[in-house]
């Protein structure tokens, strides 16, 4: 979007590229697709319109014939409504066409037009080198479809002879027609010969090789014509054998090309001649694009197909076929581009069948020579081998249910592709055989009807199977649960037993300690079992050696679990007598028996081996890719043989830093558990043990059981969970310290503030053009602790100039962004043409702000010498610049303005006198310092007029010359120059005035001639002298200031040396976009919300300075203005978008990747001279530069076109554009304005084939011509594209148009920054820095979020974000090696990535997360991912609690799908020990760990209840109490739960303090605090391990699009309800209810702060769940508002649903969506909500037992079951109630109405009798009937759960009106206990108040009026 804002600063390139067109979607673009061919005829009609109406109806008939033609029937979509349109139009314009036409007949009228356009339009833009490619294409298509037109006319006007210079003309069209075809990059066609990309060496030599065809036998059929002119080449005879469709060969022919040209340029040493490709560059692209392919072949055991020649030429050409076929393979291959090894599997047969062609093989069977299995017809391959494989992937892909199916029903991506790693992959032959395994699932379809009875076949899973369960998470990382059972088991050992550090190594204590091999030996068996249970439904693929292997595991495992144990109970002291009987060969001895020893040392064995490769990761390395047998046997029982995840090690110095980090970090927490949690447990439970009476106050069933173990078990439960869980604690702590201090040691933060910047300004031009600016010398990289530059200094000018480029292109861009003014862009630029006289630097004015004046007071008061005068003013280096600048800029001034001869020799006299007393020191003694200042006022005078240029203020200037030249003459100097006083009287005498001149011979020349360059000088002198302190503080704008600190800072990071624009890395971005917001209408603008706020009201007064500055760039005084004409409202219309999430944004950003290079190739190319007239004079072509090929403008045109392509891959461009959608104008409109944008997209169209219509879909790429978009690409697809999770599939169907060698995925929301492109260069030099073992293979980048400034929520998030994206993200690079890609700006591998499966996995449901699998897949293929954080991308998050709940929903959605993954199970497996742990505690492990603290709060809460009900926990007390038994009453009276909201803001406190200052981060932190960050926090932990949990149990995750608007409006309460009510609200009551009961049973906390104290914690997180959602909601407690809420809850839990009734309207239809996932859910997943709803039981369990009622009976006293019983006659009497209303309702109510009111009375008097005898003989009291409600609720609740549950059964029953009745009261209930509180706190005014302060901090921090945002900006407007 560089070209998007018009004329922002004072360029006119900018606005010269701004086109302005209506937003209406041109009709001719609404064309239904199956008449997409009559849209150019169409388009043409509408071009023409204007200039002949008649020929462009003619067109429009001739379409509608054409249209009528194509489908008669008018079936297809939208056709019958477009032909009536169309006839509508036709008859409308008939009759006034007519009366324009300027010819008597039709047929005339079209030939002389045709005649007209070819002579004057065609023929004068075909000027050979000079011509317009884009221009010329276009004209040549339009008079192409003009003849047919014209043919069709004649035809219709029956005239037999057409002129014959129409016949010349219309054959040259055709011949040219062909010649000049669309194209993306480079012109490869006859015409595109001399455009300047193809002038470049290396594209000759790619082209050149590319069409060198000699000894290519070709097929007669094929193309003849162009086979005679020898226009053919190496890929068009590919396309002839084997069948690819023209425009893949022309897409990858370009691909092709550009890859090679990009590796011969690169090559070191330089290639000779240059336009001959090196055989280095070729295999430098071979060996990376087949590294895949040969691993494979090696890996299954077979040759690979790439068989070379003997001849040198040949074997270049054989290189050049091989690569060619693999591309196009590649790039046809659809959705089968997801399994990398079934694209090996058709290269490797294709290659083999192209080596017999070129060989001249003949067929055994024939006798013929070799030709291709599946011939060479057009759309062969996609026909024949593309389509099936697809239709295999389609009918699994269907298995899958919309997402419901369960993971084990059918097979994903990953499935099919793993087909392909077994050698039995190539029994299905070439050509594939129909009845392979492979097409079991596709195969039944084609046999008709007979094969509806068999269920179809399933190819099967693979090596893995995603079942729904937890023990995933066991399975996966069984090595690190069976360290933390084991040290669990070893610290209770020497906690029980009393064993001290120093007593560990004694005889007794490791015999005692040794048990934990028994325990290890169960977990190998329940690892063992696990393998086989999960993976059994992928019993299909089993193959022999994976059984056997399992089956041994098992049975090895049982040996080990029997063999042990004996082994160890033998050896103990009461072991069974019998079994010392049996071994009786076993010698006696004290201590550990020595079976046992040995049975340990060979259990240990294979743990030696692996510790032994775990030290020597190279040794491991060799043996996982080694092929040899042994080896292979002996890892085949260690691991079972996969293509991926073998040699992933990392370099010895890596596993040394990981494994130390890990050390340290389980050290201290073993420490932390033992002392902190296990040892103080230890006393009390022996205690507790101990106690024998217990006084059970309900009915116990083992009232006679010793040791207290319920209660036991309810003290050790949290603990054991927070034993597994703070490990996350510890990594937060260790990875934030660690991360801090890496930090540090990279130069973060080390500019942070302007001061620092100023203080550090002189060593920017040398740090800019160490990293910035290529030099031929070779760089050492590493650290030091000084970073020191080469000053430039005044005499390198050409490097102070290239300094000034960069710099001022950077401010100008700030400028173009409003985040400053012109005033601050003046102060900010450097001269761009510096002047040859000054040596010195000219700094930006802001840093010399004041000098002058400052310096002019010193002077004047100074009493000294001269050289002290000068050393304090050298002192200040600006100073002394700003001086000397001065003195020099004001000569060059005089010298421009006094042009009289008498005149210029006075002032030369004074210069000379100065100077000459300035070097002889002397200058004070003979030059009064005070009258300075005075004559400073004149020159300020003086160059304020020059500034001006006013003609008619010439006579001021000469008195201002009279002035000063008189303070000099007369005040100042002390002693008279003789000289001066002699030119005097002579002036006198001539009776002329001096300056004064006469018209024939003026004294002064006012005004000057203004170039440019004067301009800027005079400008520039007047900041000087002017500007005071104020300029300090420029740039005033936060951004501006956040963006120019961290890019100054960055260079003096630690960054590789950039090298030459044609020398770097080519790179492509791609951006997948659906249909989000792409730039903001003006309705969107004006339209306000319920408060009467609009987005531009909104903006004005987030951004107020950007706002003023938008409108002194429009040179608008007052806001109406604006809106008064179309270029402003535009202009207005993106500067909405660009400070929202919409794409406009994004492409802008993206497109200064372009401008960064061509400046920077400007740079590179450059002559001095030029380099001294600035980049400017190029930026402005004049038109010759702009036609010629050869002019520098068209070279760096060419160079960045090499070297970047943008992508954005606009799924549904093509529906919008026919559906005349809006967003499509505005996506061709982004085109137009950045010619280099590319679209791709999805093109459906509906396509006759024997009189079926079907649908057939193309990927289609287009660009901007002449403000229309121009097709380029069209590849037909094998079906529909999105058959996975959305994103993936849109990222690979337009991954085959991007180019380069790195590719970087940018989202929809992102932004970019000119400062930060021009760094681009020296990221991809990453690729080739040594980074360990492997090269890099993904190079992550930070982002910065800029959604931060809306609202306290969207702070904390960006600030949460922020920390992950650096800090989080720098300590997974290094040291623990496990940083994956989490979505946004990491660049990859290009040719790494496509040919292994592409830069996201596809698989629906599994791969919800998909841009993370990425990360997996390429670690697990040998990849490497860096992290880089000396460049950063913009990135917008989520502002709205409701909008961050969503996205945080999604994440834990995705990651309870990748617990199931087969990738999370291999790197689980594959890490070593001590990676693994890293690899799990920053992906799932992080999650599982919310979920843990979850579980936490309700087994200590239950255990309390438990204690308390049961009586258990009064009698520990009594006996504490009696015994004084301290440490047991602490135990009791415990507090359990960690604070974590406070841990998520350490990691951002170090990062805050790294890059602001620890001082400022100190008080964002207590801002935070008060804001209430630790109640979002909280919030947020439930979100999360509500949604994990559920995943992982349920499934139904699903893609949630997050808002990504400006969210500053209320949420109602409904709509809160509905959200948060199942993840927060039920959860957060039933916290409460518990914290309740606790304090109404509990006997530990006799007084209310001890209980309060234990508590608190507790509360705050119920406070947190259930309120945060109205904390944090705008205007959340405000009355009128409050009111409306209440009103539209009711409406929607009364309203009743329905088929098609939405989940906002009814509550029915919500709460049938909220069980969703019980629908889908496997019997598991049903038993697990039934055992887990079981826990409300025990309320009613106890508390009955505790009601007076009960203790004053009989039964009671003996605390009987019965009671119990009883109990649940009050449910059947309240159930049977109900029933008996409703039933009444039913039969009564309507005709019988009066029966059903006598029935409720009834059944009133009954209860209510009920009551009163209870209350007068039972003795019921109030209080009874307060804890019956505890005790029934939940009871309810449980049944609830249960019904919902059985849903099946309950509906077969015909209770579900009944649960759904007595659910909606639960939901009532829910609701109005939420609403209550919320509601009386709205009665008080200040609390909405508080709350918008609270919220909007930021805001009023910045001087906002938030208040008048939300009160609606009516009121005040």
């Amino acid at each position: 979007m560089s070209n998007m804002d018009a004329g922002l600063t004072r360029r006119p390139s900018r606005s010269a590229a701004m086109t302005t067109f209506s937003t209406e979607v041109f009709d001719n673009e609404v064309v239904p697709s199956s008449l997409g061919s009559i849209a150019p005829i169409l388009r043409i009609a509408t071009e023409v319109e204007s200039e002949r109406p008649r020929v462009a109806y003619l067109c429009r008939f001739y379409a509608f014939e054409k249209a009528h033609r194509l489908d008669p029937s008018s079936s297809g979509r939208g056709v019958r409504q477009f032909k009536t349109s169309l006839l509508q139009r036709l008859e409308r314009d008939n009759a006034s066409s007519l009366a324009s036409r300027v010819k008597k007949t039709d047929a005339r009228e079209i030939q002389s037009y045709y005649q007209q356009y070819y002579e004057h339009y065609v023929r004068a833009l075909d000027q050979g080198e000079q011509a317009d490619r884009a221009q010329l294409g276009k004209a040549y298509q339009t008079a192409g479809v003009l003849f047919e037109v014209l043919c069709a006319v004649n035809k219709t006007e029956k005239v037999e002879e057409v002129a014959p210079e129409i016949i010349a003309a219309a054959r040259d069209v055709q011949e040219k027609k062909e010649i000049y075809s669309p194209y993306n990059i480079l012109p490869l066609d006859a015409a595109g010969a001399s455009q300047s990309i193809m002038q470049l060496e290396e594209v000759k030599a790619a082209v050149a090789a590319l069409w060198n065809t000699r000894g290519l036998n070709w097929p007669a059929s094929f193309e003849p014509q162009r086979q005679k002119s020898g226009d053919l080449d190496l890929l068009d005879w590919l396309r002839a054998m084997f069948g690819f469709q023209k425009d893949n060969v022309r897409n990858q022919r370009e691909h092709l090309i550009l890859l090679l040209a990009n590796s011969h340029i690169r090559l070191h040493p330089k290639p000779e001649p240059l336009n001959k490709l090196d055989e280095r560059a070729l295999d430098a692209v071979m060996s990376k694009l087949f590294k895949n392919y040969k691993t494979w072949c090696k890996f299954l055991g077979r040759k690979h197909s790439l068989r070379l020649p003997q001849g040198p030429q040949e074997i270049q050409q054989r290189k050049m076929l091989y690569m060619g076929l693999y591309l196009l393979i590649w790039g046809e291959a659809a959705n089968i581009r997801f399994m990398p090894e079934c694209l090996c599997y058709i290269f490797h047969n294709m290659a083999y069948e192209l080596h017999g062609l070129l060989a001249g093989n003949v067929s055994i069977v024939t006798g013929e020579n070799i030709k291709p299995s599946y011939g060479g017809d057009d759309e062969a391959f996609l026909r024949k081998v593309v389509t099936p494989i697809y239709r295999v992937i389609e009918t699994e892909a269907k298995k899958n249910k919309d997402g419901n199916a369960a993971n084990s029903d059918w097979c994903n991506y990953d499935d099919l592709n793993e087909y392909f790693w077994s050698s039995d992959c190539f029994s299905l032959g070439w050509p594939m055989r129909d009845d392979g395994d492979f097409f079991k699932s596709t195969r039944n379809k084609g046999q008709g009807r007979k094969a509806v009875q068999r269920k179809s076949g399933s190819t099967g899973k693979s090596n893995f199977v995603e079942m729904r369960s937890f023990w995933h998470l066991f399975r996966s990382f069984d090595r690190l649960w069976t360290f933390y059972i084991l040290a669990l088991q070893a610290m209770l050992i020497a906690g029980f037993q009393n064993i001290s550090p120093m007593e560990l190594f004694e005889i007794d204590s490791l015999y005692a300690l040794s048990s934990i091999f028994i325990t290890a030996a169960f977990l190998r068996l329940l690892q063992s079992l696990l393998d086989l249970i999960l993976n059994f439904p992928g019993y299909h693929r089993w193959r022999f050696s994976d059984v056997l292997r399992n089956v041994l595991k098992l049975i090895v495992s049982l040996v080990w679990v029997i063999v042990l144990p004996i082994c160890y109970v033998q050896s103990s002291n009461y072991s069974p007598v019998d079994v010392k009987g049996i071994l009786p060969f076993l010698p006696k001895q004290s201590g550990i028996p020595p079976l046992y020893l040995l049975a340990v040392a060979l259990y240990l064995l294979p743990n030696l081996l692996a510790a032994c490769l775990f030290l020597f990761p190279m040794l491991r390395r060799w043996i996982e890719n080694s092929d040899w047998h042994i080896i292979r046997l002996l890892l085949w029982w260690s691991q079972p043989r996969i293509y991926v995840g073998r040699g992933m090690h990392e370099s010895q110095f890596s596993l040394i830093k990981y494994t130390l980090f890990w050390v340290v970090l389980l050290c201290s927490k073993v420490a932390f558990s033992y002392y902190m949690q296990i040892k103080p447990l230890v006393k009390p439970t022996k205690d507790i043990m101990n106690i024998k009476r217990i006084k059970y106050t309900w009915h116990e069933f083992f009232p006679e059981g010793s040791g207290n173990y319920g209660a036991i078990f309810s003290l050790w439960l949290p603990m054991i969970l927070i034993y597994f869980m703070d490990s996350q604690i510890w990594y937060s702590i260790y990875s934030t310290l660690c991360g801090g201090v890496i930090g540090a040691f990279d130069r973060l933060g080390e500019i942070r503030t302007l001061g620092m910047l100023r203080s550090r300004f002189q060593s920017l031009p040398g740090a800019f053009n160490t990293y910035l600016v290529p030099s031929d010398k070779t760089p050492k990289r590493g650290f030091s602790f000084s970073k020191k530059f080469a000053e430039v200094t005044a005499s390198r000018r050409s490097e102070a100039a290239k300094f000034a480029q960069l710099w001022n292109e950077v401010i100008c861009s700030f400028r173009e962004e409003d985040l400053i003014s012109d005033r601050e862009m003046d102060l900010l630029l450097v001269p761009y043409t510096s002047d040859p006289s000054l040596k010195i630097i000219q700094w930006p004015p802001f840093l010399l702000a004041s000098k002058i004046p400052i310096a002019l007071d010193m002077a004047a008061q100074f009493r000294s010498r001269d050289s002290d005068l000068w050393k304090r003013i050298c002192a200040d280096e600006y100073m002394k610049c700003a001086v000397i600048e001065c003195y020099e800029t004001f000569k060059i001034v005089l010298n421009a303005l006094v042009v009289g001869e008498n005149e210029k020799r006075i002032i030369n006299i004074i210069i000379k006198e100065i100077e000459s007393n300035i070097s002889k020191n002397t200058f004070l003694a003979n030059f009064r310092m005070g009258p300075l200042p005075a004559l400073c006022k004149k020159v300020v005078e003086l160059v304020a007029i020059l500034k001006d240029a006013d003609p008619s203020k010439k006579d001021t200037v000469v008195l201002l010359l009279q002035d000063m030249l008189e303070v000099v003459t007369r005040d100042m100097m002390v002693n008279e120059i003789r000289e001066l006083v002699e030119l005097g009287h002579s002036n006198k005498e001539s009776g002329r005035q001096l300056f004064a001149g006469t018209d024939a011979r003026p004294a002064i020349m006012f005004p000057p001639v203004g170039t440019a360059q004067w301009e800027e000088q005079i400008r520039r002198f007047h900041l000087l002298l002017t500007v005071k302190e104020s300029a300090i503080d420029v740039p005033t704008n936060l951004e501006a200031r956040r963006r120019i600190t961290f890019f100054s800072n960055s260079l003096f990071m630690d960054m590789p040396r950039a090298p030459r624009v044609r020398k770097m890395l080519s790179f492509s971005v791609l951006t997948p976009y659906y249909s989000e917001e792409t730039v903001y209408s003006r309705a969107d603008l004006e339209l306000e919300n319920e408060d009467g706020v609009s987005i531009i009201y909104y903006l004005q007064k987030i951004f107020p300075d950007e706002w003023n500055n938008f409108m002194e760039r429009l040179n608008c005084k007052k806001e109406s203005e604006v809106w008064e004409n179309d270029e402003n409202i535009l202009q207005l219309r993106h500067w909405v978008s660009l400070r929202g999430q919409t794409l406009c944004r994004t492409v802008r950003g993206m497109m200064y990747y372009r401008r960064a290079l061509k400046l920077q190739a400007f740079l590179d190319m450059a002559s001095e001279t030029e380099i001294l007239e600035g980049y400017k004079a190029i930026t402005i072509p004049s038109e010759e530069e702009k036609k010629s090929q050869r002019s520098l403008y068209a070279q760096l045109e060419a160079v960045a076109d090499m070297k970047f392509t943008y992508v954005a891959t606009c799924q549904i461009y093509g529906n919008q554009k026919r559906n005349g959608d809006r967003r499509a104008t505005d996506i061709l409109n982004l085109m137009v304005n950045n010619p280099s944008l590319r679209v791709a997209y999805i093109d459906e169209v509906e396509e006759r084939e024997g009189g079926k219509v079907q649908k057939v879909y193309y990927s289609v790429l287009v660009k901007a011509v002449d403000n229309l978009d121009q097709e380029i690409y069209r590849i037909k697809l094998p079906g529909a594209v999105k058959l996975g999770e959305g994103k993936p599939e849109n990222q690979n169907h337009a991954v085959i148009f991007t180019r380069g060698e790195a590719l970087q995925a940018i989202d929809m929301n992102q932004d970019n920054y000119l400062e930060e492109a021009f760094k681009m260069r020296n990221l991809l030099e990453e690729f080739n820095e040594d980074h360990g073992v492997r090269p890099p293979t993904i190079l992550g980048v930070r982002e910065h979020i800029f959604t931060g400034s809306v609202s306290s929520l969207a702070w904390f998030m960006s600030n949460q974000e922020t920390s992950f994206v650096t800090i989080g993200q720098r300590v997974l690079a290094r040291p623990l090696k496990v940083r994956f890609h989490y979505g946004h700006p990491d660049v990859f591998d290009r040719i790494f990535h496509i040919t292994r499966g592409g830069m996201s996995k596809a698989s629906r449901n599994v791969n919800l997360s998909e841009d993370i699998f990425a990360g997996f897949n390429s670690v697990l293929r040998r990849g490497n991912v860096t992290h880089h954080e000396y460049i950063q991308v913009g990135k917008g998050r989520d502002v709205g609690l409701n909008q961050i709940s969503l996205f945080e929903a999604k994440v834990a959605c995705g990651n309870g799908e990748q617990t199931l993954s087969r990738d999370i199970y291999r790197l689980g497996h594959r890490f070593d020990f001590f990676r693994m742990m890293s690899f799990y505690f920053t992906t799932i492990g992080s999650y599982l760990s919310s979920l843990l603290i979850v579980f936490t709060v309700y087994a200590f809460l239950y255990g309390k209840l438990y204690l308390s009900l049961s009586g258990l926990e009064e009698s520990i007390v009594k006996f504490a109490e009696t015994r004084k038994d301290d440490p047991l009453k602490a135990v009791m009276a415990q507090q359990s739960l960690v604070q974590l909201g406070l841990l998520m803001t350490f990691p951002m406190f170090m990062e805050m303090g790294l890059e602001k200052g620890f001082r400022s981060a100190l008080g964002d932190l207590i801002i935070m605090q008060l804001q209430l960050a630790t109640i979002f926090f909280t919030f947020s932990l439930g979100t999360k391990a509500h949604y994990f949990g559920r995943t992982v149990l349920h499934g139904g995750a699903k893609y949630r699009a997050t808002g990504r608007g400006f969210v500053v409006r209320h949420e109602k309460f409904a709509e809160n309800y509905r959200m948060y009510s199942r993840s927060h609200f039920v959860k957060g009551l039933e916290i409460m209810i518990l914290l309740i009961c606790y304090s109404v049973y509990g006997k530990s906390t006799k007084n209310s702060t001890v209980f309060a104290v234990i508590t608190f914690s507790l509360w705050f997180l119920v406070i947190s769940w259930v309120f945060a959602p109205f904390l944090f909601n705008p205007s959340g407690f405000e009355w009128q508002k409050i009111v409306d809420d209440w009103d539209d809850w009711q409406k929607w839990i009364g309203s009743r649903g329905g088929i098609g009734v939405p989940a906002n309207k009814s509550w029915e239809s919500w709460w049938d969506e909220e069980q969703d996932h019980l629908k889908h859910t496997g019997i598991l997943g049903r038993v697990w909500e039934i055992i887990l709803s079981l826990r409300f039981f025990i309320y009613q369990y106890g508390i009955v037992y505790q009601l007076n009622l009960t203790k004053s009976s009989e039964a009671g006293e003996d605390l009987s079951i019965i009671v119990y019983g009883m109990s649940w006659l009050v449910i059947f009497a309240l159930m049977i109630i109900l029933k008996i209303v409703s039933l009444g309702r039913k039969k009564f109510s309507a005709d019988f109405q009066l029966m059903f009111r006598l029935l409720k009375l009834v059944l009133f008097l009954a209860f209510t009798v009920t009551l009163v005898l209870m209350f007068l003989f039972l003795n019921l009291k109030v209080g009874d009937l307060l804890q019956s409600l505890l005790a029934y609720l939940p009871t309810g609740w449980a049944l609830l759960q249960i019904a919902q549950a059985c849903r099946p059964i309950v509906k077969g029953l015909g209770m579900w009106g009944s649960v759904k009745a007595i659910a909606r009261g639960y939901e009532y209930l829910m609701g109005l206990v939420i609403f209550v509180p919320v509601g009386v706190l709205a009665w008080f005014p200040f609390v909405s108040e508080f709350q918008t302060r609270l919220l909007f901090n930021q805001a009023f921090s910045r001087g906002l009026q938030i208040q008048r945002i939300l009160a609606g900006g009516k009121k005040q407007n």
